[in-house]
């Protein structure tokens, strides 16, 4: 392992101890909301709150890859459209050049 791949891996640990600490903070949250609502804090509870925010994020991915998806298919086809634009183009210019190559011989020759 290279130095590279270890600095990966080990930024990827500290990542996940902050995700185990940034969750450990939302549960201790949950727990006083409840508290101040004179609720009893319960593990479905707040297994409950944690699927909704990881519903949410999920929702989130999924916009955020489907305009990505949409946007790179528009970028992809609008290329396609600019080359084919553009090799059309070559093709008539190159037919004007030949065509106008073949009058002139016609001149010189006749």
């Amino acid at each position: 392992m290279d130095n590279q791949d270890y600095n990966k891996a080990e930024n990827a640990v500290e990542k996940a101890k902050w995700t185990v600490n940034d969750y450990a903070d939302r549960a201790k949250d949950y727990i006083r909301e409840q508290r101040e609502k004179n609720l009893e804090p319960t593990a479905e509870g707040w297994m409950d709150r944690a699927k909704e925010n990881v519903s949410d994020a999920w929702e989130d991915t999924k916009d955020a890859v489907s305009n990505a998806w949409e946007e790179t298919k528009d970028w992809a086809e609008n290329a396609w459209d600019n080359t084919k634009d553009a090799a059309d183009d070559a093709w008539d210019a190159t037919k004007d050049a030949a065509s106008d190559a073949k009058n002139e011989i016609d001149k010189a020759t006749n």
